[in-house]
C-alpha cells in the first residue's frame, strides 16, 4: 500500500511539475526581462526603451514611427511608404558630392514636374504632344540632379562599420527602421540615424516614385494580392484601412516632393517616434546620447489619431476576381481594436481555426476532406490600432471549389459556436502563445521592435509582456461568446478568385 501511494505521490509530482515548473520559469524569465528595461523621454517628447543584452558584442536598433497608410488621405495615397524609401536617401551631411549644387538641381526638377503635372491634370484637354516635351525636360533635370548624388552611402557606412539587417517596412499603423552594429559603434547609429530624421534630403525622389509604381505594377500582377486589396476595399467603406499601403498608380504619378516633405514634417515629430536600443550597451551611455543627437529635433503638438469610424456593416459582401490562376477564398469579418476586452479571445480563436497543420480548418479541409491544399486565419492584419478584420483563406486543392472550401469553413465557425474547447485544447492555446511569446525573445531585433511596438500602441512597453497574461486569464466560454458575437453573416466580406468567364 505505502508502495502505490509512493507511486501515485511521484506521478502527481511529475503532473505537476510538468504544468507548474516550467510555468513558475516562464513567468521568472520575462519578468525579470520587462524590469531591465529602461524607458527614457527626452524634453522634445521622444521616447527610448534601453534593454541591456550582454550575451554578444551587438547591439540592434529599431526606430518606430506611429505613421502609416491609414495617415494619408485621397491624392497621396501611398507616401508613407513612399517616405520610407526616402529616409534611405540621405541628408545634408551625407549621400551628396555638392550638396548647395544638388539642392538647386532639385529645386529644377521640381519645377520641370510642377509644368508636367500642370498640363496633365488638364486631362482630355491636354496636349499630348506639349506632355511629352515637358516630361523629357524634366528627365533631363533628374538626370542632371543625380550626378551629384553618392548613392548608398548610408548603406556603405553601416556596412563598413560591420552592421547588419539594414530594413524598414511600412504598414497601415506604422513605418519601422532597423539594423544592428557592434557594441562599440552606437554613437554612429545615434549620428546616422538622428539625422536622417531631422535634416533629410528627399534626393532622387523622382527616380524612386518610379520603384514604387514598379513595385505597384509587380503586385497588380499577382491575383492574390489584387484580391485582398479588392477584399480591403469592399470591406471597408469609410476607414481608410480600406486603402492599399502601396498606393493607388494615379497618386503615386502626381505625388510631388513638396508634398513628401510636409507629410514628413507633420507626421515624424518627436512625439510620433518611439526607439528601441537592446544588446551590449551601458544604459546611462546610451542617455547621455539620446540627449545629445535626438533632443535636437524640435517637439510639435502631437498628431490626433484617425477620427473616422467604420459604420456597422448592414449585411455580407461579396467580390469576385476573374483570373487563370488558383481559385482562393477569402473570408474576413469585423473585429474590435487590439486594446478591446476581446482582443485575447479572438487571437486564440486564430489558433484554434488556422494556425498550423494542428488547427481545425487545416485537419478538416486539408486532411479529413481533402477539399483545400492550405488554410489560415489570421486575427487581423494591422497592429490593432482601430477595429480591424479577422481574415480566413483557403486554396482549393484540385477538382475541388472555392465553394465547398467556404461550407466547411463555416461549419468549422460553427462548431465554435455551437461546442466549448475541450480543456486540453485550450491548455495547448495557452502553452503555444507562450513559446510563440518567448522565441520572439530570441533575437534582439525582435524584442525591440515588440518593446517598441507595445509602447507606441499601449503608451506602455510593459503591455507587450501582458499579452500572454490575457490569454491565459481567457475561458472557453470567452471564445464561444466571442465567435459567436463577431462571425455572423451580416457581418461578413468574402472575396474569391474565379475562372475568367467563357466568351
Amino acid at each position: 500500500m505505502a508502495q502505490k501511494r509512493n507511486i501515485l505521490f511521484f506521478m502527481a509530482y511529475m503532473f505537476f511539475g510538468i504544468l507548474i515548473i516550467p510555468a513558475m520559469l516562464f513567468a521568472q524569465g520575462y519578468l525579470e526581462l520587462e524590469n531591465k528595461v529602461v524607458k527614457h523621454t527626452l524634453a522634445n517628447g521622444l521616447t527610448a526603451l534601453i534593454l541591456e543584452r550582454h550575451d554578444a558584442p551587438v547591439v540592434s536598433f529599431v526606430t518606430w514611427a506611429d505613421v502609416g497608410a491609414v495617415n494619408e488621405v485621397k491624392g497621396i495615397t501611398g507616401i508613407a511608404h513612399l517616405f520610407e524609401h526616402m529616409a534611405f536617401k540621405g541628408t545634408k551631411s551625407f549621400g551628396s558630392k555638392d550638396i548647395e549644387a544638388e539642392l538647386q538641381m532639385m529645386a529644377k526638377e521640381d519645377e520641370t514636374f510642377s509644368a508636367w503635372l500642370a498640363e496633365y491634370r488638364k486631362g482630355a484637354r491636354a496636349d499630348q504632344e506639349k506632355l511629352k516635351e515637358l516630361e523629357k525636360i524634366h528627365k533631363k533635370a533628374v538626370d542632371e540632379a543625380r550626378q551629384f548624388v553618392e548613392s548608398g552611402e548610408l548603406d556603405k557606412a553601416i556596412q563598413l562599420a560591420g552592421g547588419a539587417e539594414l530594413n524598414a517596412y511600412t504598414s497601415y499603423d506604422q513605418t519601422v527602421y532597423y539594423y544592428s552594429l557592434p557594441s562599440n559603434k552606437v554613437e554612429l547609429w545615434m549620428s546616422l540615424e538622428s539625422d536622417r530624421f531631422f535634416d533629410p534630403v528627399l534626393r532622387e525622389f523622382y527616380t524612386e516614385k518610379q520603384v514604387v509604381m514598379e513595385e505597384r505594377r509587380m503586385g497588380e500582377n499577382q491575383p492574390l494580392g489584387k484580391l485582398v486589396e479588392d477584399f480591403l476595399n469592399a470591406a471597408y467603406k469609410a476607414h481608410p484601412y480600406g486603402g492599399s499601403v502601396i498606393g493607388h498608380m494615379s497618386d503615386l504619378q502626381t505625388i510631388t516632393r513638396g508634398e513628401a516633405e510636409s507629410f514628413f514634417k507633420t507626421h515624424y515629430t518627436p512625439q510620433n517616434l518611439v526607439l528601441a536600443i537592446v544588446g551590449d550597451v551601458k544604459t546611462k551611455d546610451v542617455i547621455k546620447m539620446l540627449d545629445s543627437y535626438w533632443a535636437r529635433i524640435s517637439g510639435k503638438a502631437k498628431r490626433e489619431p484617425v477620427d473616422t469610424v467604420e459604420p456597422p456593416q448592414s449585411g455580407q459582401k461579396r467580390i469576385e476576381l476573374e483570373d487563370k490562376m488558383q481559385p482562393i477564398i477569402v473570408v474576413g469579418y469585423h473585429r474590435p481594436d487590439g486594446f478591446h476586452k476581446d482582443a485575447a479571445a479572438l487571437d486564440a480563436i486564430t489558433d484554434i481555426l488556422g494556425v498550423g497543420r494542428t488547427s481545425r480548418l487545416y485537419k478538416s479541409l486539408v486532411k479529413e476532406k481533402k477539399i483545400a491544399i492550405e488554410t489560415l486565419a489570421i486575427s487581423g492584419i494591422t497592429t490593432g490600432k482601430y477595429p480591424g478584420l479577422f481574415i480566413f483563406l483557403a486554396v482549393p486543392s484540385k477538382g475541388h471549389s472555392t465553394e465547398e472550401c467556404e461550407i466547411a469553413m463555416y461549419a468549422e465557425i460553427d462548431r465554435l459556436k455551437n461546442e466549448l474547447i475541450s480543456q486540453q485544447e485550450l491548455v495547448a492555446v495557452k502553452t503555444r502563445a507562450k513559446v510563440n511569446f518567448l522565441s520572439n525573445l530570441g533575437s534582439n531585433i525582435g524584442l525591440a521592435e515588440q518593446l517598441a511596438g507595445a509602447e507606441t500602441l499601449y503608451g506602455d512597453y510593459r503591455q507587450m509582456f501582458r499579452q500572454v497574461d490575457k490569454i491565459e486569464a481567457i475561458t472557453a466560454d470567452d471564445i464561444q461568446i466571442a465567435t459567436k458575437k463577431y462571425f455572423k453573416k451580416r457581418n461578413r466580406t468574402v472575396g474569391i478568385i474565379v475562372p475568367p468567364e467563357q466568351e
